[in-house]
Formats: C-alpha cells, structure tokens, sequence
C-alpha cells in the first residue's frame, strides 16, 4: 500500500545515496571461490557485558575469527586489503545481538564525504534461496524484481558510513526516521537495507510496487580508532578527531534485537541455539581515492556461519562448578572442625585431676555446653 508522507521523494534519493551509488556490478570472468572451511563465528550467551560505544574493551574477553579481506568482485589473495585483516566478534544477551568488527587501518577521515572514509557492512541470508554471490542472486533485473518475481532470494544489510558520523555516538535507528516508516538513518548513514541483487536494492520499507509504513531501522552502533587520545567524547567540531595517516584499528560495533516486526521478509531473524548465514564487507578509501559501491572487500566468497548459543551448556557448567564448590567448601570446614575437636579432646584427656576424675571442655562449651565425664585413674 502507498502511505503518502512528507518528504517521501527526498527520502528515495536520500536512500539511493545511502544504499550507494554503484558503478556496474559485473564480474571480470567466470566466478570462483575457494572459501574458508574453518571459518565460523559464533555468538555466546554474555548478557551485560558489552556498552554499545564503539570501544573495544569490554569485548577483550570475547573470541572472534579472523579474515583476510579479498575483492568481492574478484576474491583473489594477490589483490587482498594491504592494512591488515578483519576480526568479527559476536554475542547475545537473550534479547539483542551484539557485533564487533574490527580492522587494521591507517587512519583517514573527510567529514562529509563518505567515500573518502571506511564503510562497513554486514549481510544475512534471509530467503532460503539466497545466495552470497549477487547479493541474493535473484536473476530479475531491475524493472522486473520484486517481493513476488524474487521471493526467496532476500538478503539482510545493514551498512555503515561514516563521513557524517561523530566518533563513539550513536546511529542507526531513531524516532523520526521510525516515524516515516523506513530504515534511513538522516544523521549518520548506518541504514536498514533488503536486497535480491545487486541492482535491485532498497532501504526497509521501500520497493518498487510501493511503500509500507511498517519498516523501520532495527540497527544501532557506533565507531572508534584507537589513534584517538580521548575517550571522553567528541562532538562535530572535532573534525577530523585525529591526525590522517596514524596506524591503528578501526572498530565499529553495532547491536540489532533477535527478533524484530518485520512483515515483510526483510529482516533476518535470529534464533537462539540455530544458525544464521552471513558476511561483512568493507570500504576503504585506498590511496585517498574514494571508494565506489561494488569496489569494496569482503571475509570471503560464501556465507559464513554465525552460531547462536543457547547459553545452556555455559549456564549448566557455572552451576555445576557453583555446586561443586559449594559442597567442597562445606567439606573442608567439617574437616578443619573435626580436626580442631579432635586435638582439643586429645589434650583434655591427658589432664586427670586427683579424684581420678578429668573435667572436659567440650569444642561448643563455649555456647554453654559443658560436662565432666568421669574417667578411670591409671593409677589405682
């Protein structure tokens, strides 16, 4: 159905340029891939560990997988990213997903110009028919795709620009943005967008039948260098925030509900103990030129497995531990206290008074239990 609503022209061109103004998506020759077989990430159950902040510390503790970073138009090792490699990191709290993605890079920044800064972004396979290669690989074209010509090829994206967004500040959804019914994001380009093919991409709520009011952005996150030499906060006006060139690592952290209200198969939805496919992709602005759409590296070829534990296992095992350090301890105080009786016994016995009688101390006398227990003499 077509809600009108204000601005509804601005916001198609404004989500043209935050999905990216692509050159050809077309693959020099025919494809290939040789993915990683090993590669997994998988998301524990760590609730109330992570500060969506874009910092990294509190993710220290959290094991990732690492990825080369190939050309997603030609995956070869010989044209890989130079800056270094990329870490994805993942966990649950039982109600949201959390991301870390890190990646080595010298540090580049061009307020306002998202194609001179890094950009990053993930995917999901939402329809069962959707495939890495192509986004989805629906084989529409774009006068022809749509929820009904490609149903099964749907992908999940959320991608991130960072040319309007201050360093350790939230983007992503917010309530005006909600409000129109689409997953844009005016102040820092972390958008919600579905796709069936390269060419056939749009942001949540948004098709080329029409548009329905019901999407929105699920996504927050935030992002940070660690040539930064603050972590008290920045504001616009610290622009450019750090001196271009500085080696270090980019971070961008970001956090989605497992569940969202997506009616219209353009969200991934996570369950806990499953699986979810998924890749991360990522800009860089090499040489200080700006980076295109399709030009952007990838973890590699084919979906990567992203395991979402139950948490159970973890949860049985701490309270198993719990229970057994429990009972050990309770063991350890009965035998010092045995032990302790035992000598104190020990001891009152070897003093006999003239009667032939011995007055013990029992170890509770303190607490008002006392007896004399009579006790032969060995010398009558």
């Amino acid at each position: 159905m077509l809600h009108p609503r204000p601005l509804v022209l601005a916001l198609l061109v404004l989500g043209s340029a935050l999905v990216g103004q692509v050159k050809p998506h077309e693959e020099s020759g025919e494809w290939s891939c040789e993915s990683e077989s090993e590669a997994r990430v998988s998301a524990q159950y760590r609730p109330g560990v992570v500060t969506l902040d874009g910092h990294a510390d509190d993710w220290k503790d959290v094991n990732g997988f690492e990825f080369s970073l190939l050309p997603a138009l030609d995956p070869d090792a010989e044209n890989a990213y130079t800056g270094g490699r990329m870490t994805v990191k993942a966990l649950h709290d039982g109600k949201d997903m959390y991301f870390m993605v890190q990646v080595k890079g010298d540090y580049v920044y061009s307020k306002g110009n998202g194609n001179k800064c890094p950009s990053v972004a993930l995917m999901f396979q939402v329809g069962d028919s959707a495939s890495y290669h192509n986004m989805g690989g629906c084989k529409e074209s774009p006068g022809t795709c749509t929820s009904k010509s490609c149903r099964g090829y749907e992908v999940d994206i959320m991608h991130f620009s960072i040319g309007n967004a201050v360093p350790g500040r939230l983007y992503g959804g917010n309530t005006l943005d909600n409000a129109e019914g689409y997953g844009g994001d005016r102040y820092g380009h972390l958008v919600d967008v579905y796709a069936w093919n390269p060419h056939c991409r749009n942001l949540d709520g948004m098709s080329p039948s029409g548009n329905d009011s019901s999407a929105q952005n699920d996504w927050k996150g935030a992002w940070w260098h660690d040539s930064f030499t603050t972590h008290s906060g920045f504001v616009e006006g610290d622009s450019p925030y750090a001196t271009s060139g500085q080696k270090g690592t980019y971070y961008f952290e970001f956090s989605r509900p497992l569940r969202t209200m997506d009616r219209l198969q353009q969200d991934v939805q996570f369950s806990i103990g499953q699986s979810s496919k998924f890749s991360a992709a990522f800009w860089y602005p090499v040489d200080g030129n700006p980076w295109h759409g399709s030009g952007h590296y990838t973890v590699g070829c084919d979906w990567v497995p992203l395991d979402i534990s139950s948490g159970s296992s973890e949860l049985s095992k701490s309270a198993s531990g719990n229970s057994w350090d429990a009972a050990s301890a309770v063991a350890i105080l009965l035998s010092v206290v045995s032990l302790f009786l035992s000598v104190v016994v020990g001891y009152q016995f070897t003093r006999f008074n003239r009667n032939g009688y011995q007055r013990v101390e029992l170890a509770m006398g303190r607490v008002g239990v006392d007896a004399t227990i009579p006790v032969p003499n060995p010398r009558t």
